[in-house]
């Protein structure tokens, strides 16, 4: 059973969020929490799969606790549920170590797609999130880019080719296969990345990447907003 975490302010979406997850015969809602705080809390007692956090709530936002969890409880993977897009809330998210974002208003076998992805220790991005970051990170900023190049140097050039085509969004099993590697090299080049970019998932590689702009213009054309 994937084991989920909810947290949002209000008791009927909570409600809402858990009846449609148990739909599902894989999900089970463990608890559900009104603030940032009391889902820090929860979190680390029930040591949830996924925790869904809304971003805006009274008691701890929903940003704050996406932070503390990341950083206590690691192995939990966190998700922001929203009905904001902004993409500022987007990058302090994922910068913080969540590697979901999603929408309030997502058909609900998506949300259901979103949970099973992030419990298998993929990656989900709601359709307007991924258009949000690609602009973003299109457009150049040589401050931004000048420090993520400084960042890449310690990397290998194999680390450097397996980490553009992380960024654009291939499997470990992909990489592996266009790069004649084992699929346990590639796994053991991303674990190294992780370690000395100081990162805490894929998703925070991926971000330096696009801040480096080492993806070209093959960020534009990336098909999936999943990465896994």
């Amino acid at each position: 059973m994937i084991s989920v975490l909810v947290a949002d302010d209000e008791p009927l979406v909570r409600s809402g969020i858990r009846g449609l997850l148990e739909t599902a015969e894989d999900i089970e809602v463990v608890a559900e929490a009104s603030s940032g705080t009391e889902a820090l809390l929860l979190t680390r007692r029930h040591r949830p799969d996924v925790v869904l956090l809304d971003i805006h709530m009274a008691g701890g936002d929903g940003l704050s606790a996406a932070e503390l969890v990341c950083r206590h409880v690691p192995s939990t993977a966190v998700a922001m549920l929203t009905t904001f897009g902004n993409a500022r809330y987007v990058h302090r998210a994922l910068r913080s170590g969540a590697v979901g974002f999603l929408l309030k208003d997502m058909p609900p076998r998506a949300l259901l797609e979103a949970v099973r992805a992030l419990a298998a220790g993929g990656a989900f991005l709601a359709p307007q999130v991924t258009r949000s970051l690609l602009k973003t990170f299109t457009e150049h900023d040589p401050e931004r880019a000048g420090r993520a190049r400084a960042r890449l140097a310690v990397l290998s050039a194999r680390e450097r080719h397996v980490l553009t085509m992380l960024a654009n969004g291939l499997s470990n099993a992909e990489i592996a296969r266009s790069s004649e590697m084992s699929e346990g090299s590639v796994k053991a080049h991303v674990s190294r990345m992780l370690v000395k970019l100081g990162c805490g998932n894929r998703v925070q590689l991926a971000m330096i990447a696009y801040d480096a702009h080492e993806c070209g213009s093959r960020l534009s054309s990336t098909p999936d907003s999943r990465t896994t």
